[in-house]
C-alpha cells in the first residue's frame, strides 16, 4: 500500500495569488502546495481522492497512466473543479471512470459539470462517468475496502477515508468519539490543520495534534496546509517525533 499527497494546500494554494508573505516567497519546494488531494496505491489499483482544479497537473508530475476511481470528500470546488481531465484517461482505457460520493455532492457536482452527465444529445468528446452513491457505511472497489470516516466542516458533513493501514481526512473542524475509533490502528494517519490561530472550519494545528495522539498512529502528516503556517522546515522541527508536515509528491509506503 502506498499513498502519494498530490497536493497539500488550502483552496487557495501556495503560494496565494498576489501574496508577498514569506512562505509564499519561499524558495523551498515544500512550501508550494497545490490543492489538496491523495492517491492510494493498492492492488494495482490508483484510487484518487479528490480532484481539484489542479488535478491534471498532478497527474503529469506524478506520471500517473491509469486512474480505477475518484473518491469525493465533499464539494467544494478546490475538492472537484478538475474532474473534467478524467477525459484523458476515458480515451487511454476506453472505459469510463468510477466516482464515489454521497448524494448531495453528487448532486452538486452534476451541477457543475452537466454537460458530462447529460443522457440525451450528449456531446462528443465529455468525461465519461460511472455514479457510486455512498454513505457512511465501508465499501468495495473491486477487491479493495474502503471505510468512510465522517466529519464536519462547519456545518457541511464531510468524508474521510480509510484504505486498510492508511486513513486520510481533510476539511475536518469536528469529528465524533464513534468516528475517532474508526481511525484507531492505522499505521498512517493523515489530518488537515490549516494554521495555528482558530478558524470556523479546519482543524488548527493543535487541534489535529491533540486529535493525533488520541489515535497514535505510528506515523502521521498534516495536510490542507495554509500560508499562515509558517515555512515547512521551520514548523517541522516543533512537530512531535512521529508527526510530520506531508509535502506535495511525498510518497508513504507501508
Amino acid at each position: 500500500m502506498k499513498i502519494t499527497f498530490l497536493g497539500t494546500g488550502t483552496s487557495q494554494g501556495v503560494p496565494v495569488v498576489a501574496c508577498k508573505c514569506p512562505v509564499c516567497q519561499s524558495d523551498d519546494s515544500r512550501d508550494k502546495r497545490l490543492r489538496s488531494s491523495v492517491m492510494f496505491e493498492c492492488e494495482g489499483k490508483n484510487i484518487v481522492v479528490d480532484c481539484g482544479p489542479d488535478f491534471r497537473y498532478q497527474m503529469l508530475r506524478e506520471k500517473v497512466d491509469n486512474i480505477r476511481a475518484v473518491l469525493f470528500t465533499h464539494e467544494h470546488r478546490d475538492h472537484v473543479a478538475g474532474l473534467d481531465d478524467i477525459r484523458s484517461y476515458n480515451w487511454v482505457n476506453k472505459a469510463p471512470v468510477d466516482i464515489y460520493a454521497e448524494t448531495r455532492v453528487l448532486d452538486a457536482v452534476m451541477c457543475m459539470f452537466s454537460y458530462a452527465f447529460k443522457l440525451d444529445n450528449k456531446y462528443p468528446g465529455t468525461p465519461q462517468i460511472n455514479v457510486n452513491i455512498i454513505d457512511e457505511n465501508p465499501f468495495y472497489i473491486d477487491s479493495v475496502k474502503i471505510t468512510p470516516i465522517r466529519g464536519m466542516h462547519y456545518f457541511i458533513p464531510v468524508l474521510g477515508y480509510r484504505i486498510g493501514d492508511i486513513t486520510y481526512i481533510t476539511d475536518f473542524n469536528k469529528i465524533e468519539d464513534s468516528e475517532i475509533e474508526k481511525l484507531k490502528d492505522s499505521k498512517v494517519l493523515v489530518v488537515n490543520a490549516l494554521r495555528k490561530e482558530e478558524h470556523i472550519s479546519h482543524f488548527t494545528l493543535s487541534e489535529a495534534i491533540e486529535l493525533i495522539q488520541k489515535v497514535n498512529p505510528e506515523k502521521a502528516y498534516i495536510t490542507h496546509i495554509g500560508h499562515q503556517m509558517n515555512k515547512h522546515e521551520v514548523e517541522e522541527r516543533d512537530l512531535p517525533s512521529n508527526i510530520h508536515f506531508a509535502y506535495d509528491g511525498l510518497t508513504i509506503e507501508v
